[in-house]
């Protein structure tokens, strides 16, 4: 971490202390560099740092106060429920319209720097795959990209061999594949409630049943998996456990230890849908369940399509015991695509837009959570995640399936909780994308939104 942001997360951990109060008066710029012994420009970046999330406000010619403290919503409710077998209904995803908006589907405004980074990878992977334009790809992936993301992972202390990886048409495809391998039509499988509405037509389409697992504030209520594993009842689980798309948990240290166990013990696959894992807000990224798995039984999934784009299919799956069954339903990506990644990861590029895009959610989570605080109805709650690109809302009285027809009458991209269970779960709620830079964009559409649930809120 920079000196300057650790140095801003010092000030706000002060502030959340009640060390520092609204309207305290803070150092001049150049008392703040002589008493921490930094520069200059560290501490104009400091300030701004802080400026620009609204701890601080620069007042002329008078100096830099400790802003008024912001509001704050409380986060979601996650009410107790007896989870039970049901078959999930195909067709609940909700097409985006042309152009998609920036509310809708949970992705990145990719920056300039990663576009021209990407750019320059795809020229030099040209002139590497030169030779072997007419071959297929390897079926398990190039050699060459399967080292470099173990390299990448180990690094940031997950550590990973080059052949205990292979490469995927992106973390959809690698989840696809392992359900395939683990289950059969019929089958039940153990999912979050609510559950990534893409999931959920999956597992639809493939015949499969579900088990709604409840959420905590810690993760998912592993009791009741743990008793459904016991029974026999559920034949698989499939849990995002970093940053989970819709409601932004985080599955705890000891959340993530007991489900590993439980696979182990019960030998039970759990795929680990880990596509928001290297998102976090801040410098470290967490160990996924995978990390906690000494048997096998975790077959942990991910890809570039959250921190990059869904456009380059590319992806990837660590199949634990499972190898051998999952690389016979592998039939190679594009060797230019993985060539071009393996080099945006090899020159630095990937880490550095990693360490920028961290940087940016964090401070666009708080631009988003200010803005919903400030004019949702009163009683609303927001998630307020770790990590990931998008925020679960949930407002007291919302008819939120009937504001989701109007919102795509009128061309806005939204999804409502309907979408996210197979239940009566979730009528009151909604997901937003925050990837997109808080802008003119976002604004406009976020004033249609606030307008849109003063409608139909009772």
């Amino acid at each position: 971490m920079s000196k300057y942001r650790q140095l801003a997360e010092k000030f706000i951990t002060d502030i959340r202390a009640g060390r520092l109060v609204p309207g305290d008066r803070l150092l001049s710029l150049r008392q703040f560099a002589r008493q921490h012994g930094v520069s200059m420009s560290t501490a104009v970046s400091c300030y701004a740092e802080l400026e620009s999330l609204g701890w601080l406000v620069a007042r002329p010619k008078a100096g830099f106060f400790v802003a008024a403290g912001r509001p704050t919503a409380p986060t979601p409710e996650w009410p107790p429920f007896t989870s039970r077998v049901v078959t999930p209904e195909a067709g609940r995803v909700r097409t985006p319209g042309q152009g998609g908006g920036a509310l809708g589907t949970a992705r990145l405004d990719l920056d300039e720097v990663a576009r021209n980074g990407l750019e320059r990878s795809f020229r030099r992977a040209l002139t590497r795959a030169s030779g072997r334009l007419g071959e297929y790809p390897p079926a398990s992936g190039e050699p060459a990209l399967r080292m470099a993301l173990a390299s990448h992972f180990s690094q940031a202390g997950f550590a990973l061999g080059a052949d205990e990886l292979l490469i995927t048409h992106g973390c959809m495809a690698a989840v696809q594949a392992a359900l395939e391998v683990c289950t059969r039509p019929g089958d039940a499988v153990a999912i979050s409630s609510p559950c990534y509405n893409g999931l959920l037509e999956l597992l639809a389409q493939m015949s499969r049943r579900i088990v709604e697992i409840p959420s905590r504030p810690d993760g998912i209520d592993l009791d009741q998996l743990e008793q459904h594993l016991v029974r026999g009842t559920v034949q698989a689980a499939l849990f995002c456990t970093s940053h989970m798309n819709p409601q932004g948990l985080t599955l705890s240290v000891a959340q993530k230890q007991r489900l590993a166990q439980l696979a182990g013990r019960y030998r039970t696959p759990v795929i680990e849908d880990d596509v928001y894992l290297e998102l976090a807000h801040g410098d470290s990224m967490p160990l996924p369940a995978a990390w906690y798995d000494d048997n096998g039984y975790v077959i942990w999934c991910g890809s570039v399509s959250k921190t990059l784009s869904p456009g380059y299919r590319l992806g990837w799956c660590r199949p634990g015991r499972y190898g051998t069954a999952l690389a016979s339903r592998m039939f190679g990506v594009p060797t230019l695509m993985q060539l071009a990644f393996t080099d945006f990861i090899e020159t630095g590029a990937y880490v550095r837009h990693l360490r920028r895009t961290r940087s940016r959610l964090t401070r666009q989570k708080q631009l988003y959570l200010d803005y919903l605080t400030r004019h949702l109805p009163a009683g609303s709650r927001v998630a307020q995640p770790d990590g990931g690109l998008v925020l679960w809302l949930q407002v007291p009285g919302l008819a939120a399936e009937a504001l989701g027809r109007a919102a795509g009458q009128s061309g806005l991209d939204i999804r409502t909780g309907e979408l996210f269970t197979a239940s009566e779960r979730y009528r009151d709620c909604l997901r937003i994308n925050m990837g997109f830079m808080f802008g003119e964009q976002v604004q406009h559409e976020l004033d249609a939104l606030i307008g849109l649930i003063n409608r139909y809120c009772d």
